[in-house]
């Protein structure tokens, strides 16, 4: 199978210096994956760029949910949830069976009568248009049956309540798989690639200046179609070209807290109303996400800070409902994310439009912005969709909805073999239900490694849910190329422990440096720089307000410097 490895990005970077492709991508992220995913799949020559990681932006730092947004219906955007449903159906069922996996929700009433029949008549709806039967529908609890399935809730918390399915994925993993499924079908992919200007022939557009960050090189990719994917920083790549958009992107941010599921008895998650929007108590492994919130950002895109503000917020709204409210001391980890908006006429970023827009302001260069996760694939679509009619030639319709990623392939027997699979490999069950559900059929080439070296068939040390082939495997296989981009992205240890990963960094860098060839000195820094990271996180964290958290956050420097800020 095809690995996104140190010598195919060589190889991806030599390809696209040395000839035209028809579409390049710029940004990797979940749209820009899937615009190299769509266009590839059509048969057209493909380059897909990233400055930072695969997923290192809005696309690592979401709810993990896929789902259609419940509380679109409430503001009758009919179309949009509709999507987002057949979206969600066909990542279930048939993209991504092995990433994705139901989730239950509990939303508890808090009124007699007139709550339930409005209530229930908004998750009928919701359950009626999603139609393909992937998820069971909803069903109405009293208030004894959803203090039996959540035991945590306060009994004069609620009066009954609803019970309801969506879906959730790891969102940096589906991304990486979306780039790598690209470069399995052929398209040229790179991280840590900078565009730092576009070639220009007339007023049109023909390719890019890009900067390989990795080893301090710049070189020119020229293609006859450009896609800007690049989120919450639309703008600013925009601004590169010396043109004004026909639209503009609004960054906001919303944070979510990580605490261990022992702290909430609960066998289903919860999604709670606020004064401005939804919070959502999401289940995750051993733990439970809970979040979000919804705020204006104007600062650093990179690295948007979490307050003590934000944190204390999220705390006081859950424990609204909770018998045994959480603490400060209870949040294992804590993550920022910023929603790229198309910016309108409101003043608050909640009631900005979640839908996406594509456009082409000069010739060569196509815009998508806006959108939400679960969209992607339509996203992807609409913006190649749009390359294609500027190509002026016959080329093949999307077939992404009937394109598996990879990994999907034989997931539902590997699945039903889990059992034998362990007492072949001699590893837990539990351990291969894990791998199964980060890997689908590609645990083979984990259990093949693991083979070869039975030590990696350890967990690491202080992050002992991941084992240390996952390691090997994210730097061989995965694109990782620096020891944040495994803690944070191809793992989630930098918010599922206490330590932040800080405790297992010796170790990762050790795993790592044996397959990117680092000397002692990258190692060591790369650990270093990981402890500031880390470091800079906590003190923003204990800042008020956005400002001043910003500014602590920012105090860590960049693994690779960009050139362009």
């Amino acid at each position: 199978m095809p690995v996104l490895s140190p010598d195919t990005r060589d190889a991806a970077l030599t390809a696209l210096a040395g000839a035209e492709v028809d579409v390049l991508v710029i940004g990797g992220g979940v749209v820009g994956a899937g615009c190299a995913l769509d266009a590839v799949t059509r048969g057209l020559s493909v380059g897909l760029v990233e400055a930072r990681d695969f997923a290192s932006g809005t696309s690592s730092r979401s709810s993990k949910l896929i789902h259609g947004g419940l509380r679109y219906l409430e503001m009758l955007d009919f179309g949009l949830v509709r999507e987002a449903l057949r979206e969600r159906g066909l990542i279930l069922s048939r993209l991504a069976p092995h990433l994705a996996r139901p989730v239950r929700f509990l939303y508890p009433l808090k009124h007699r009568g007139w709550e339930r029949v409005y209530a229930g008549a908004g998750v009928t709806l919701y359950d009626t248009m999603a139609w393909s039967g992937a998820l069971p529908r909803h069903r109405h609890l009293t208030r004894r049956g959803a203090l039996r399935a959540c035991p945590a809730l306060r009994k004069e918390a609620l009066v009954g309540a609803l019970q309801y399915y969506d879906a959730q994925l790891d969102d940096a993993r589906h991304t990486m798989f979306l780039a790598r499924t690209a470069a399995a079908y052929g398209a040229h992919v790179a991280n840590r690639v900078e565009v730092t200007g576009f070639l220009r022939e007339g007023e049109r557009v023909t390719g890019v200046r890009a900067h390989d960050l990795e080893h301090d090189r710049t070189f020119e990719i020229r293609a006859q179609q450009v896609i800007n994917a690049t989120g919450v920083w639309t703008d600013d790549t925009q601004s590169l070209v010396g043109e004004r958009g026909q639209f503009h992107v609004r960054a906001s941010k919303g944070i979510h807290l990580v605490v261990p599921r022992d702290r909430v008895q609960s066998s289903t998650g919860l999604i709670l109303r606020t004064a401005t929007s939804v919070l959502f108590v999401i289940p995750w492994g051993r733990h439970w996400i809970v979040g979000t919130t919804d705020t204006d950002w104007a600062l650093d895109k990179a690295h948007p800070a979490a307050s003590a503000k934000d944190i204390d917020y999220l705390l006081g709204e859950v424990n609204k409902v909770l018998s045994r409210p959480l603490e400060r001391a209870d949040v294992q980890g804590v993550y920022a994310g910023l929603r790229p908006l198309l910016s309108g006429e409101s003043e608050s970023t909640s009631k900005l439009s979640r839908e996406h827009m594509v456009g082409s302001p000069v010739p060569g260069l196509v815009v998508v912005a806006g959108g939400k996760y679960t969209t992607y694939r339509v996203m992807a679509k609409d913006a190649v969709d749009a390359c294609v009619f500027n190509l002026n030639r016959s080329v093949a319709r999307c077939c992404t909805d009937r394109v598996p990623l990879i990994g999907a392939d034989g997931f539902p027997a590997l699945w039903n073999r889990r059992g034998l699979i362990a007492v072949e490999s001699g590893l837990h069950v539990a351990r291969v239900e894990h791998l199964l559900g980060r890997y689908g059929s590609l645990i083979t080439e984990l259990l093949d490694l693991i083979a070869d070296d039975p030590s990696l068939g350890r967990p690491l040390a202080g992050a002992d849910d991941y084992l240390r082939a996952e390691v090997v495997y994210a730097a061989g296989a995965e694109g990782a190329r620096h020891l944040v981009d495994v803690l944070t992205r191809r793992t989630r240890i930098s918010i599922e422990t206490f330590d932040r990963g800080t405790v297992c960094a010796p170790e990762v860098a050790e795993l790592m440096a044996r397959v990117l060839g680092w000397t002692p000195s990258q190692r060591d820094s790369e650990v270093e720089n990981y402890r500031l990271r880390v470091e800079a996180e906590r003190a923003s964290q204990e800042q008020q307000d956005d400002e001043t958290a910003d500014a602590a956050r920012l105090g860590a420097p960049e693994v690779v410097p960009l050139r362009i800020s």
